[in-house]
């Protein structure tokens, strides 16, 4: 792994009412307790816990983060979220453009761009994802894609301000799948050549890339150690405490 030091991201989805704050204080108790993690720890739960779960975790170094944010900083938007109203509940994080997104709210990269730049207005560091289709990888077609996602999705403003690059075969996700070591490492190979094309070596290869996509237990501790992986975005094993510890802990 990289020198860079790795994060590993829970995204809840929308999942999580208040008594699953009870698997984030058993997560709390695991990282105090247990060996101290060489990784920052950010979960990403609904908005309705954001608050609570960024007080609770605060004294255990659980940083908070958003599942999306608006890519206006306020108005007539009802039922959206503002970058500064995740802030103003105690996210650093927020994730965007992640695929269940693009796909069912029709997402473009240059919305994704836009909400990006809006979470760094706002004192956020976005989670920017990318990722292929499986008929697009089955075409040949998945450095393409993500190259070009990457080009269109990440802000000028990464060259001055902290974000976070998180692949994600879209095939991969909540379906037990996932690619090869070689094909991880081809495609985190990929991304970080196209990081360094633009910002130049010394900002490019100090951008994290995470991998997520089934990251689990099982499989955790070989797809972290592979090259230009700096961590990973984790989906349903994050609900769990014992399980994202174990990820966590593969670092």
């Amino acid at each position: 792994m990289s020198t860079i030091a790795p994060l590993i991201a829970g995204n809840w989805k929308m999942n999580g009412l208040t008594h699953s704050l009870e698997e984030l204080s058993e997560l709390a108790r695991l990282l105090t307790t247990g060996e101290a993690p060489r990784a920052v720890v950010v979960v990403c739960p609904p908005a309705t816990l954001l608050a609570t779960m960024a007080s609770q975790g605060a004294s255990s170094g659980i940083l908070a983060g958003g599942q999306d944010c608006h890519a206006q900083s306020a108005g007539a938007h009802t039922g959206d979220i503002s970058a500064s109203m995740l802030a103003d509940a105690g996210a650093q994080f927020v994730i965007v453009g992640h695929s269940e997104r693009r796909a069912d709210h029709g997402e473009s990269d240059d919305l994704v761009r836009a909400k990006a730049e809006a979470a760094i207005g706002a004192g956020l560091k976005p989670i920017i994802c990318v990722g292929e289709s499986d008929a697009q990888r089955d075409a040949g077609e998945a450095e393409a894609v993500v190259s070009a996602q990457l080009a269109a999705s990440i802000p000028d403003a990464a060259e001055h301000h902290e974000v976070v690059v998180a692949y994600e075969p879209i095939w991969a996700i909540g379906t037990g799948r996932t690619p090869t070591l070689e094909e991880i490492h081809d495609i985190h190979a990929a991304i970080r050549a196209r990081l360094v094309d633009r910002f130049g070596l010394s900002r490019g290869e100090t951008i994290r890339i995470l991998y997520g996509g089934s990251l689990k237990p099982q499989n955790a501790r070989e797809i972290l150690a592979v090259d230009n992986v700096n961590g990973g975005l984790v989906g349903g094993a994050s609900l769990l405490a014992k399980d994202f510890y174990t990820i966590i802990s593969a670092v």
